[in-house]
């Protein structure tokens, strides 16, 4: 734990001039305040620095727009994307007037879950480990108005550039669609800029694993960090998101998270595995399928139980519904399986040793915001730990390739955004219990969606409707 005089001394011993402090807004996007040095004090990491947040999305009004960034001081590093040595720290939101934590500050909401986790007794520790997929692109262009609508997105590595005339000459080594997992170079392009990315967070504290290609044409790919605490994996989630973005600005490209930017090939998901642990011993390791424990079974129940009104937050877009399709590796079916990457829920296969039992929740995607995400995650699986909710019987077979009849028989996941606000509207409990969300948060949630992204979508012709329709 760093202590908020230590911070201080960093500032004055490395004679830091800026500090710019970065918090999360409603939707799961950064927003940043800099500030000079002489204007931290001791009641920052208290007391908290004043802003407006009038002008946040999805918060507050104009006639109580008063708010506080409470800085965190373990969540300090030196930018490396400033020209000017700049100290960056995350920050919570209080209300200035009360010292509270702000009833939809999203972070703050995490800090509930896991204290909420603790008071109830079932565990001490709450594990995430996020695996966010991106693309890489050349160029991204797109634009909507009352006579057009398109987009356009580029990359030197897409299948469909094999015929292109290219400066210097076409190479030809384009990952073919469905077949850019793990490739070497010359067809993996991205090697070094994934190492610079890796490496960079590493400095600014991310425990690095790995980087590799993914599976889509066009620039899919992946890096990985080691699992941690709720929040803090949140924390690093934000910062893999930062750097990656930043990384490929240099080198003049551009990187998206959106679940499903490219027609035809594999989306990006966000595959979340999660546990729980109490007294330094892990509570999903036991003698029942694929070695879990009660616990975990229940947890489990809970996920699925939920999953429709769970996916309202940890596959916020109407784009994320693009992704959840059968054919691409989308985890559709509502179902857990050991090593099953068809089932939405995954045991992974991680040996002998009882720390590593965890489970995966493979439908999140990267478009959501991982503190609400992971809260609300965690508060399915409480209530199945809670209420002892039976998850049925494993499926460990190809979902894919169930007949019709069997198909049948297994829940999905909803088709489209408004369908899963619509769960989420019937179904929410198990997110208010033990205050964790309000009931304000998640009326203003609904609202927010469908008035701003559902509802615009539905009034906007799709170029595809063209196709389809011009002729009729």
């Amino acid at each position: 734990m760093t202590t908020p005089k230590e911070i201080l001394k960093l500032i004055q011993d490395q004679k830091i001039q800026m500090i710019d402090l970065k918090f999360i807004d409603m939707l799961g996007t950064w927003q940043h305040l800099t500030m000079f040095q002489n204007q931290i004090d001791e009641s920052s990491f208290t007391e908290g620095v004043p802003f407006d947040g009038s002008s946040i999305r999805g918060w507050k009004g104009i006639e109580a727009s008063d708010m506080t960034m409470v800085l965190d001081p373990n969540t300090a590093w030196i930018d490396p994307f400033m020209a000017e040595p700049t100290l960056s720290i995350v920050c919570s939101i209080a209300e200035p007037r009360t010292g509270e934590p702000y009833d939809r500050c999203p972070r703050s909401i995490a800090q509930r879950a896991v204290d909420y986790v603790i008071s109830s007794g079932v565990g001490d520790t709450v594990f995430f480990g996020p695996e966010a997929e991106f693309f890489i692109f050349d160029d991204v262009r797109f634009d909507q108005n009352a006579s057009s609508g398109y987009y356009y997105v580029d990359s030197i590595e897409a299948k469909w550039n094999s015929g292109r005339t290219e400066v210097g000459g076409n190479l030809g080594y384009k990952p073919r669609f469905k077949e850019g997992y793990f490739p070497v170079a010359p067809t993996d392009t991205f090697q070094d800029m994934r190492t610079e990315m890796l490496l960079t967070m590493a400095k600014l504290g991310v425990p690095i694993e790995k980087h590799h290609h993914e599976v889509a044409t066009g620039g899919q790919c992946e890096l990985g960090f080691k699992f941690g605490k709720l929040i803090e994996a949140a924390d690093w989630l934000m910062i893999y998101k930062y750097v990656i973005k930043n990384v490929a600005k240099k080198y003049g490209r551009t990187v998206t998270f959106m679940p499903k930017p490219v027609f035809g090939d594999n989306g990006s998901g966000m595959h979340c595995h999660q546990s729980i642990w109490k007294d330094g011993q892990p509570l999903f390791a036991g003698n029942k399928y694929a070695g879990l424990s009660d616990m975990a079974l229940h947890y489990i129940g809970g996920i699925l139980k939920h999953a429709p009104a769970l996916l309202a937050i940890t596959n916020p877009t109407t784009n994320s519904y693009k992704r959840l399709v059968p054919g691409y590796e989308a985890p559709v079916n509502l179902a857990y399986s050991q090593g099953n990457r068809s089932a939405s829920i995954r045991i992974p296969l991680s040996g002998t040793n009882p720390k590593a039992k965890r489970l995966e929740f493979r439908c999140p995607d990267a478009t959501s915001n991982p503190y609400l995400a992971f809260a609300a995650m965690l508060c399915a699986g409480l209530d199945g730990i809670k209420n002892k909710i039976d998850p049925g019987e494993p499926l460990d077979k190809n979902i894919y390739e169930l007949s019709p009849e069997e198909l049948a028989k297994v829940p999905s996941t909803p088709g489209s955004l408004d369908a899963a606000l619509e769960a989420l509207e019937k179904d929410h409990a198990f997110l208010t219990a033990g205050g964790i969300f309000s009931e304000d948060f998640i009326q203003n949630w609904i609202a927010y969606k469908l008035d701003n992204e559902v509802n615009p979508m539905r009034l906007r012709p799709h170029p595809h409707e063209f196709a389809l329709y011009y002729d009729c």
